[in-house]
């Protein structure tokens, strides 16, 4: 089913007034009361912003989703709201937001909207829809917008739905100051290691980093009154630019397509106890999927 389909010219802005986030939101609920007065905007409001505390719900590429899980509704509710001149929040890329699409959904139908969540972020993630949609003077117009970039609402999950897109990477030849200052800079503990063409060759994480320091480790575990005769980790500084990446790396990793249904990429995680798997396609790297993603989106929402 396209995307297009679920949405309402009722429940449609083309043009938002608000300056910030917290004023779409307000907008956008007042659309969805004057078609559903019979719904309880106090108490669904204040859940939409609770969620808002918990963690932004600005994606990026322009486009945020503001949403509740809540009992307030027994069916999916969705209002999209344009801003030509863009709303100036902290967004992860820096970018105003210009498309805000507010989703209320009842809890017991999380499925269909993380399909929805999914597919609005497909919508985004393709370059020119949001110029476009920003064009729109109408509510149809916006509709038709999205109606024209195919983007559909697909039956399961798949790893498509939750991977990231912009995976930080290494090479074999970087070296280990490079690895730790990688990681600090984007708060990670793994990095992807790429060849020159960007397939995937293994990961390093900071597992490998601290066993670069100890690499007797066993014994200092096994005998506690094991004496060491220098400080690893000052001697550790003193060659972290001469260790290189091919030297630590693990080339024993998971790997997944896009196509790969969540449950199935979840289940391995558990059966082998997995914090992230790579995607790929023809080898190539081109996304990652976290676990805690899964309970950010799946599970917390």
């Amino acid at each position: 089913m396209r995307l297009s389909n679920i949405l309402d010219e009722n429940t449609v802005l083309h043009d938002l007034k608000a300056t910030t986030k917290v004023e779409a939101i307000t907008e956008l609920l007042g659309l969805i009361k004057n078609r559903y007065p019979q719904l309880d905007y106090e108490r669904i409001n204040k859940s939409v912003l609770a969620r808002e505390d918990v963690e932004s719900t600005n994606f990026g590429r322009s486009i945020a989703f503001p949403h509740a899980r809540t009992d307030a509704v027994e069916e999916m509710y969705i209002a999209v709201g344009i801003s030509e001149s863009g709303i100036k929040e902290k967004t992860p890329d820096g970018k105003p937001l210009h498309m805000i699409c507010l989703m209320l959904t009842p809890s017991n139908i999380a499925r269909h909207y993380l399909q929805t969540l999914a597919a609005f972020s497909t919508f985004a993630r393709q370059e020119t829809n949001i110029p476009k949609i920003i064009k729109a003077k109408s509510p149809a117009a916006v509709i038709d917008t999205i109606w024209e970039s195919g983007v559909t609402i697909e039956k399961e999950l798949t790893a498509r739905d939750l991977m990231r897109h912009d995976v930080v990477t290494v090479t074999e030849e970087d070296s280990l100051r490079d690895v730790a200052n990688r990681m600090f800079t984007n708060r990670l503990s793994a990095l992807a290691v790429v060849d020159e063409n960007g397939c995937l060759l293994g990961q390093i994480t900071d597992k490998e980093l601290i066993q670069a320091a100890l690499p007797d480790f066993k014994s200092l575990i096994s005998n506690l009154n094991y004496s060491l005769d220098i400080e690893p980790f000052e001697e550790l500084l003193k060659k972290e630019d001469k260790i290189k990446v091919r030297q630590l790396y693990l080339k024993d990793i998971e790997i997944v397509t896009t196509d790969t249904r969540i449950v199935e990429v979840a289940a391995m995680m558990l059966f082998k106890d997995l914090r992230r798997v790579f995607v790929v396609s023809e080898n190539r790297l081109i996304g990652i999927l976290l676990r805690k993603d899964i309970v950010h989106m799946i599970i917390r929402g």
